[in-house]
């Protein structure tokens, strides 16, 4: 690592021409690993077994494990969130127009699409970036039928206003709880709320299986549904009684996932360790916010999210992202420039009719920073110092990144995307 002490001048930063901080990418959800020797112990037991998928033991346990950490009575493992969505969307009957944010990642509203169902675009509360009830009670009509809630960076929905929404109205309630693993709301673990909740375990989850999700319900019958449309339809051996697809998780990715379990207090020690030396680090440097935890509720800490305010910085988000990629510190403008914005949306409903200004703000504003078991006190304490400097520099920067017309976008996307798709850093 080159410390910016060293720097004299603007002129010293990579992105002017200088040497990058880091001489490896430093991203924001590189995997956990866990105990490999644990993992390769259960690898060769499920190769001597040969039963590679199909619900296999390590499936079954898996599931097991999900549901009583949560404190649900069902859990259906499935190959990633996204099938996961899919399948919980269709066994709840959903058609229509379903609300949901913008500010998310972008598979929350192809789910949708995909299925054939409309996805209307709602704002977020300012505070935490999740559904505004207030919004989600203006945008219901005719043709909705659901809400997809989504627990933004491990911070619940207020779950107790959608869920009121939900039964005035007579809807079905859902929630991509992909960031929440591990987290509560009230006291009480997500993963209980609403119809279903469905958690992520990508590799870039702090609780990775490889690439998986698992839907959880407390109710029986939308279990049974889930459990025959995630094989098939299949209710027996040779039996299928409805519409179903191949939606289940295989042995190797389950045994991938309990290790990650086994694992779990350790990656949420780090995680808040690297949160709290941010916060630390960045209290009192005008403009830059970092998200706040409750400290009521049990976290997973797995993203350390910054509100960058371009006016009292001197210097915008995406200005402040390009000088940390040049550095090799890999930023991530969670979530840019929001699913309205994005396409099919974008060209089939103008964007002047969906009016969402605290999407807009965040989404012109948040900066997600890297953590995990891969980032240390050291890295955290050279990206601080990093963003320190910025900031004291930002008008400077500025102005000489517009007279070089350096455009973000265009920076990330030529130079960048192929290496971050094969590390799996995307999601």
């Amino acid at each position: 690592m080159q410390l910016l002490a060293n720097r004299s001048s603007t002129g010293d930063l990579a992105i002017f021409g200088g040497t990058p901080a880091f001489g490896e990418p430093l991203h924001v959800g590189r995997p956990n690993i866990g105990e490999r020797q644990r993992f390769l112990e259960r690898m060769n037991d499920l190769l001597d077994r040969r039963w590679l998928t199909n619900q296999g033991p390590y499936v079954q346990e898996f599931e097991r494990c999900i549901a009583d950490r949560v404190g649900v009575r069902h859990c259906v493992a499935t190959p990633n969130a996204t099938v996961g969505l899919e399948i919980a969307i269709r066994a709840l009957g959903l058609r229509g127009e379903v609300i949901v944010p913008s500010f998310t990642f972008i598979a929350t509203a192809h789910v949708l699409q995909w299925l054939g169902i409309t996805p209307v675009f709602c704002d977020v509360e300012p505070e935490r970036l999740t559904l505004d009830p207030d919004a989600v009670e203006a945008q219901v009509g005719p043709r909705t039928t659901g809400i997809l809630g989504v627990h933004l960076w491990g911070r619940p929905c207020d779950v107790e206003r959608l869920s009121a929404i939900a039964d005035c109205h007579h809807l079905r309630l859902l929630f991509d709880a992909a960031h929440a693993f591990g987290c509560s709301h009230n006291g009480q673990m997500v993963g209980s709320f609403g119809d279903a909740e469905v958690f992520s375990f990508h590799a870039t989850k702090f609780c990775n299986a490889f690439e998986g999700g698992a839907i959880v319900t407390n109710d029986e019958d939308l279990a049974r549904t889930l459990r025959l449309m995630h094989n098939f339809g299949f209710a027996g051996y040779d039996t299928v009684v409805g519409l179903g697809i191949n939606g289940k998780m295989n042995e190797a990715s389950a045994a991938m996932g309990l290790t990650s379990l086994e694992s779990l207090d350790e990656f949420i020690a780090v995680n808040r360790r690297n949160y709290e030396q941010y916060r630390r680090e960045l209290a009192g440097v005008r403009g830059l916010r970092v998200l706040p935890f409750s400290d009521s509720e049990r976290q997973n800490y797995q993203y350390v999210a910054v509100d960058v305010d371009a006016v009292e910085c001197g210097i915008s988000r995406d200005d402040v992202a390009a000088v940390c990629w040049a550095e090799n510190v890999l930023v991530r403008r969670y979530f840019f420039p929001g699913c309205h914005r994005m396409e099919p949306y974008r060209s089939s409903r103008p964007v002047r009719e969906q009016v969402l200004p605290v999407t807009e703000r965040a989404a012109e504003q948040m900066l997600t920073l890297p953590t995990g078991t891969a980032v240390g006190p050291s890295e955290v304490a050279a990206v601080c110092e990093l963003l320190r400097f910025v900031v004291h520099r930002g008008p400077e920067i500025s102005a000489a990144l517009r007279k070089q017309a350096f455009d973000f976008q265009t920076f990330t996307n030529a130079d960048a995307a192929p290496a971050l798709a094969r590390e799996g850093v995307l999601v």
